[in-house]
């Protein structure tokens, strides 16, 4: 592991305007601090509505940040604060050193799968080949027929999209990779595939920033759990209470 930390987040707070309700700003977390090290995989815990995924949001460069910094520092990108880079940068950022496997498989439509996974390492100039070849190796390591390979992944089931996400997210070789609940839907057989995979790029030294609600995952992959209970904003004392 580094001295360096792969991300640091500092003072961060998270913001929402209700324009329904009269333009009302409603905090939904502050002060929040943490980094994350090359070769650790730091989860984000508490109860649901607590902020997890506005966390990560706000990381992938989803959500703004009300204050505070995101430094994602590699040597792809430098030091870039993603609370304060323009869109160039951000993006960038997400190409050169930053994968993200969300919940939800999104991608072109009547793309085959295996072209959906390697799609990735082709917009980093992997040769075609080469990046099928790979894509390959982690279907079948996820067990997606072969039969399934060369057709749509809008035709499989919700477990088998799932699966096709997870290949998408973890063929690139990047520096952070942010994993918001990569197992849900998935059986026990590839849940134990997922943990291996996130073993084998802790070992390769990437940092990992994620959401588990399940328990049992959770405790095997997690270096450290952060409570993001602990960032909820300090609500004021009613009028005429005493401090």
């Amino acid at each position: 592991m580094t001295n360096q930390p792969i991300l640091s987040v500092s003072n961060v707070e998270k913001t929402f305007t209700m324009h329904l309700q009269g333009g009302t700003r409603l905090q939904v977390l502050r002060d929040v601090t943490f980094q994350v090290g090359a070769g650790e995989c730091v989860v984000l815990g508490g109860a649901s509505g607590a902020g997890k995924s506005s966390i990560l949001k706000m990381v992938y460069g989803n959500y703004a940040a009300a204050a505070g910094s995101i430094v994602l520092s590699t040597e792809a990108t430098g030091a870039v604060d993603l609370a304060s880079a323009d869109p160039r940068r951000v993006l960038a950022a997400r190409r050169d050193a930053m994968g993200y496997v969300s919940q939800f498989l999104r991608c072109v439509p009547r793309v085959p799968a295996i072209a959906v996974v390697a799609e990735p390492l082709v917009e980093r100039g992997v040769d075609a080949d080469e990046a099928q070849g790979r894509a390959a190796e982690l279907l079948t390591r996820l067990s997606i027929p072969q039969r399934l390979w060369t057709l749509p992944p809008a035709t499989f089931s919700g477990g088998e999209q799932q699966r096709v996400n997870i290949a998408r997210g973890f063929i690139a070789d990047l520096p952070m990779l942010l994993l918001d609940e990569p197992t849900a839907s998935l059986d026990a057989r590839n849940r134990d595939v997922v943990v291996d995979l996130i073993a084998d790029k802790r070992a390769a030294g990437v940092a990992m920033l994620g959401i588990f609600h399940d328990v049992e995952v959770r405790e095997r992959v997690a270096d450290r759990i952060i409570d993001v209970e602990a960032f909820a904003p300090v609500v004021p004392a009613a009028a005429g209470q005493a401090a």
